[in-house]
């Protein structure tokens, strides 16, 4: 056992030792975590508005209103609204000028320039403005018949909000009736992201990492270590246990990296542990039968990554496997990565227990088995043979 941690240890060292891991192991999948739940998570389909216009009452209460129906606004002069909106980098634009600001100080009626864009949410952004100015009209109306029952405007006003307060809001509750629907529920923003990246970046640098034992062979660094009291089989058992120790190691960084930085949901976490083991386990068996078919680093490393990113998109790991065709679902059954996708999406989404996932850590641990068996009469043969 000493000597399948010591073999263990040397592939940790070997791999820690190349600096460019630093960025692609640590650094790169989280950025990608956050980049995708950016994109697809909650929040992302939010309203944005520039409301542009000098300091008005107006003005100040058009951006309260929308900013409390969570649309992003924003200021600037007017050109450059118009310049934003013809980017695509806002969604409507609306113009307060002192015309305006001043008809709805004295209680007249209010033109407004708004100025939409080309996005597919326009039309829902653009009601959410008219919603809030006619919300910012109405409160203007009933100050306005208070002040002209003989109530001072500013007691109207103090009333009115105490009014609001006391006003309790109307629930909805939205029901789920589609089956797809039903299966993003529960998943946070960044959920999907980080278990999909998690896959992808332990397999990816498995494989890639499978160039450093082509180095070892090349370098002689196996022949030592045979040469000193160490048997075959402790080896073997050494070096996939090294292999394991570094998908695993990577694995775990980004679990607890993004639950701290992102809140991402692990569920239960022994049992998202375990299918990390046994994935981790699939990508060292592979990462070993590579290194040692292949004699070449640049071949190891171009097959590695595009092996790597095939698996990977097949696996739902860049898309949500829920999304692919029927035909297409079934083929993603010979991706290692699906089977981990769908493991931690009944943990993350559903609080799954160990039987619920009983099929896909079963699909793993033989795809493990396999593969690591394979790999170790590979490398066993690797060894007699020339670099």
């Amino acid at each position: 056992m000493r000597n399948v941690v010591t073999v263990a240890g040397i592939e940790l060292r070997r791999f820690l030792r190349d600096r460019s891991n630093i960025f692609f192991v640590f650094i790169f999948p989280l950025l990608l975590v956050a980049l995708i739940g950016a994109q697809f998570g909650e929040g992302a389909n939010a309203g944005r508005v520039a409301v542009v216009g000098d300091d008005s009452a107006l003005r100040d209460q058009l951006v309260d209103e929308l900013e409390d129906d969570d649309v992003r606004v924003s200021g600037g002069d007017w050109d450059g609204a118009l310049e934003q909106l013809a980017r695509g980098r806002i969604d409507v634009a609306v113009q307060v000028d002192d015309g305006a600001a001043g008809a709805h100080d004295t209680g007249e009626p209010v033109s407004l320039e708004v100025v939409r864009g080309a996005s597919a949410r326009t039309q829902a952004v653009e009601q959410q403005v008219r919603t809030a100015v006619e919300a910012v009209r109405s409160e203007q109306s009933q100050v306005a018949a208070l002040a002209g029952a003989g109530v001072d405007p500013a007691a109207a006003e103090a009333a009115l909000t105490r009014a609001r307060a006391e006003l309790s809001e109307p629930e909805l509750e939205v029901a789920r009736t589609d089956e797809l629907s039903e299966e993003f529920d529960g998943l946070g923003q960044f959920d999907f992201g980080a278990s999909g990246q998690l896959l992808l970046f332990v397999f990816l640098s498995s494989l890639t990492g499978a160039a450093t034992l082509i180095q070892a062979r090349r370098q002689r660094v196996v022949s030592r270590m045979l040469a000193a009291p160490v048997s075959t089989t402790q080896l073997v058992a050494g070096v996939t246990a090294g292999r394991w120790a570094i998908a695993f190691f990577q694995g775990a960084y980004i679990m607890v990296a993004s639950a701290l930085l992102f809140a991402v949901n692990w569920g239960t976490v022994w049992l998202s542990l375990l299918v990390l083991a046994l994935f981790s386990l699939v990508a060292a068996g592979a990462a070993m039968l590579l290194g040692t078919t292949l004699d070449n680093e640049g071949a190891a490393n171009g097959l590695g990554i595009g092996l790597g990113l095939v698996l990977a998109a097949l696996g739902g790991a860049m898309f949500p496997l829920e999304l692919f065709p029927d035909g297409m679902r079934t083929v993603a059954m010979i991706s290692p990565h699906s089977w981990g996708y769908e493991a931690f999406a009944e943990i993350q989404r559903r609080s799954g227990a160990l039987a619920d996932i009983a099929p896909q850590l079963a699909a793993l641990a033989v795809m493990a088995a396999g593969l690591v068996v394979v790999g170790a009469w590979s490398l066993r043969r690797s060894m007699t043979r020339p670099m």
